[in-house]
């Protein structure tokens, strides 16, 4: 039996996990899939087999799954909890390249892509996935596509220059409320760059992450308001793009040491 739960939903990716409790050795079919998918076992294993390969997955073994592969299933172990990663192909292609030629499919999970997925797991826990969760998302992928693909490496070399350009445009957008200001991928899209190369430039220009930025600017944007009296958190946190009043208090407190009621009372 198969249960799914989903961390995020967005028109660009998917991030669900996955519980299988079935126990079973025959392959089961899976019908061809237009997206890309990228699977990392939590607990447990499974078998698959495509293109005639067959692969043990695990916690130490992933895989990459590609449009249009048919792909078969066994579990001869037991049940398995995995995460799986559904990315439109246009984004991963600006990740990997408009014609990126693989290594393979399997993926060695080593220490490092590891703890990018566990960090990835808590950003989703955060409330705030198209920023925090976004940036999680690209550092994961960016591991991936160094191993799997053989034709192109995310873009790490820029000039110094060109990161402070590309920092000042996002803070540009960010600054005057551009509906593409509200996640990682459509604000780096709004600026023809892979949000990759989005991220890493932001940090490197500035020392804090496009997340911790945008934060920076909407706390800024709540202490004006309750400065002027605003007398609702929740109508607050709505307006200002928070996911509820829970996560504007956690923001806060993160940024300036003190809840929203806390600075109510010291602004007035």
């Amino acid at each position: 039996m198969l249960s799914f739960a989903d961390l995020a939903i967005r028109p660009e990716f998917a991030v669900t996990t996955v519980d299988c409790r079935d126990d079973h050795r025959n392959w089961s079919a899976e019908e061809p899939r237009d997206d890309v998918r990228i699977v990392l076992a939590r607990r447990g294993g499974f078998r698959r087999r495509a293109r005639g390969v067959c692969t043990d997955i695990d916690h130490t073994v992933g895989y990459l799954g590609m449009p249009a592969e048919e792909e078969h299933f066994a579990h001869p172990a037991g049940g398995d909890v995995c995460t799986s990663i559904s990315l439109t192909p246009a984004l991963w292609r600006t990740l990997a390249g408009d014609s990126p030629r693989l290594n393979g499919s399997v993926l060695y999970v080593d220490g490092r892509l590891d703890l990018a997925h566990r960090r990835l797991l808590a950003a989703l826990r955060s409330a705030d996935v198209d920023h925090a969760g976004a940036e999680r998302l690209v550092d994961l992928l960016a591991g991936i596509v160094r191993q799997a693909v053989a034709t192109t490496t995310p873009d790490h070399a820029s000039s110094t220059g060109g990161d402070r350009a590309l920092a000042a445009a996002a803070r540009g957008v960010l600054g005057d409320g551009h509906p593409a200001g509200v996640g990682l991928i459509p604000l780096a899209d709004l600026l023809g760059v892979s949000p990759y190369r989005l991220s890493r430039a932001f940090t490197r220009a500035l020392g804090v992450s496009l997340t911790r930025y945008r934060n920076r600017v909407r706390v800024a944007r709540a202490l004006d308001r309750l400065e002027a009296g605003e007398p609702s958190l929740a109508i607050l946190a709505a307006d200002l793009g928070f996911a509820d009043q829970a996560h504007l208090c956690r923001t806060m407190r993160d940024h300036l040491g003190h809840t929203p009621t806390a600075l109510r009372r010291l602004l007035t």
